[in-house]
């Protein structure tokens, strides 16, 4: 019988920009709905960035994407801040258009870049959950996307040679198993929720979380620190 371990490594190319189309359904219109003042909000999974700026940054990495501008040191804070700055001027209106733009195109050229882009898929989903998460919306890191969101972060662990997790999910049958065995160390082994685990592996406050990890500390699993 094939599991989703034995798949993990496999790479869909298709899944980011399905990935995106399904979060972008969700996200736009949601965006479309708010306040400008909305906008201003604080973002806590990202210090110092307001929910505009969040945006700016995900509209400015896809159209880098798009563009296929990939300079020295792109998308370290250092570039990340001249995008937000570029866009500065732009309404709100503009950002998010920019930003429907991406997510409906990059998925053919994140498809063809072979796997190297991939993760910035998943981060821009990750990205939306913070968007979420600053307006009080229910299921930040949930929702429609995060079975994809799960299949493409085990083939990103995996090609990153992260450490091995097996998850327990209270919402999934089936384990979930992330990284890459290496014989170095045995799996560490995570039971708890689905959110939550996207949380820990995209850096973000788990506070007040019921979950158990075993075999690695949560900063490990930050595959966005590196």
């Amino acid at each position: 019988m094939t599991t989703p371990a034995d798949v993990q490594n496999v790479r869909d190319p298709e899944l980011p920009g399905r990935l995106l189309t399904a979060e972008r359904d969700v996200l736009i219109p949601l965006l479309r709905g708010r306040a400008d003042a909305d906008f201003a909000l604080p973002v806590v999974a990202c210090p110092g960035w307001t929910v505009r700026d969040v945006l700016a940054h995900c509209s400015a990495a896809f159209t880098r994407v798009l563009e296929r501008r990939f300079e020295e040191g792109v998308f370290s804070p250092a570039s990340n801040g001249r995008d937000i700055a570029e866009r500065a001027g732009w309404s709100n209106r503009r950002v998010v258009d920019e930003l429907e733009r991406g997510m409906t195109e990059a998925g053919p050229v994140i498809a063809e870049a072979g796997g190297a882009l991939d993760v910035l898929a998943l981060g821009e989903w990750v990205h939306a959950g913070d968007v979420r998460e600053a307006f009080g919306e229910p299921g930040a890191y949930a929702g429609a996307g995060l079975p994809s969101a799960f299949s493409l972060l085990a083939y990103v662990t995996g090609r990153k040679g992260h450490l091995p997790l097996h998850a327990d999910l209270d919402d999934v049958d089936e384990p979930l198993r992330l990284g890459k065995a290496s014989g170095r160390r045995p799996p560490a082994r995570y039971i708890g929720d689905g959110p939550t685990l996207v949380r820990l592996y995209a850096g973000r406050p788990v506070d007040g979380a019921a979950y158990e990890l075993a075999g690695a500390r949560a900063a490990e699993l930050n595959i966005f620190g590196e």
